[in-house]
Parts: structure tokens; sequence; C-alpha cells
């Protein structure tokens, strides 16, 4: 089955790409993985102190996740694969695409303005000829009937 995978975050532009997954993947009969990343922590000298920050926003990212498949369930009928990693992002999502075989393309939403985030400058600069599957950077810009229309 053909996957789309998508990072999640609280990001507008993240809804946009989702939203552009779902809709591709009910169209070729396909998936979709939802990753959410969270930052590893600065080293922090009591641990326990380091862990609970990190505890913290892995939560956050899962209920983030969980949103987003709500989300999808309700729009597509699709039921994702739900992802929380914590760590570097443009190193974890190298890692899922070279784990699972179906991923067919990296999906990303770029900010409707100004920088248009960090993946997306990774692996549209410097990763961008080193992916093995095909980039989507769907613009934040793009409101439902647009999405509807290009996916």
């Amino acid at each position: 089955m053909r996957t789309y995978l998508v990072v999640v975050d609280e990001s507008p532009e993240s809804a946009v790409a989702l939203r552009f997954a779902a809709r591709r993947a009910v169209k070729t009969n396909g998936g979709v993985e939802v990753l959410a990343l969270v930052e590893p922590q600065e080293f922090a000298p009591w641990g326990g102190v380091q862990a609970t920050i990190e505890e913290e926003a892995k939560e956050r990212a899962e209920a983030l996740v969980q949103a987003a498949a709500g989300t999808l369930i309700a729009e597509s009928g699709l039921q994702p694969h739900l992802t929380v990693r914590i760590g570097d992002g443009p190193r974890i999502v190298r890692e899922m695409i070279a784990a699972n075989p179906a991923i067919a393309a990296l999906v990303l939403g770029a900010a409707a303005t100004g920088s248009p985030g960090p993946l997306v400058t990774h692996f549209a600069g410097t990763d961008a000829g080193a992916l093995p599957v095909p980039l989507m950077v769907i613009p934040g810009s793009l409101d439902q009937a647009g999405i509807d229309r290009l996916s």
C-alpha cells in the first residue's frame, strides 16, 4: 500500500499538509503515517528535570498526533499510523523512510509567509537529491477548497 509520511506540529501548514496527504491517500487507495517530532532537551545538570521536560513534550506531541488522527478519520475515513519520536527531525524522517518501504512520499507543509520551516528547508535544500522518495511541499496558504482541487 502506498503510504504518505506527514510530519505534524502545531502549525497551520501542518494541518494543510495532513489534509492534502489524506486526500491523496484516499484517491490512490493508500495510507497515511503521521509523525510528531519532539526536540531533545538541552542537557540539564539534574537528569530528572530534563526527563520531565522531555516527557511533557512527548505527551503534548502524542495529544497533537491523536487530534490529527481524529481529524483524518472524520474527514477521510482513513485510520493513520501514528508515531511520536524524540530526536533530530531529519535523521528520524530518513530512518522512518528507510524502515518502511511502503512510504511513497514525504509530505511537508510550508509556512504561508517567512521561512518555510526547518524540515522543508532541510529536505528541499541540502538533502533535496538524497531522499529515496518524492518530497511534496504543500503551501500553507492553501484553503480547503484549494487543497481539495489540487489533491
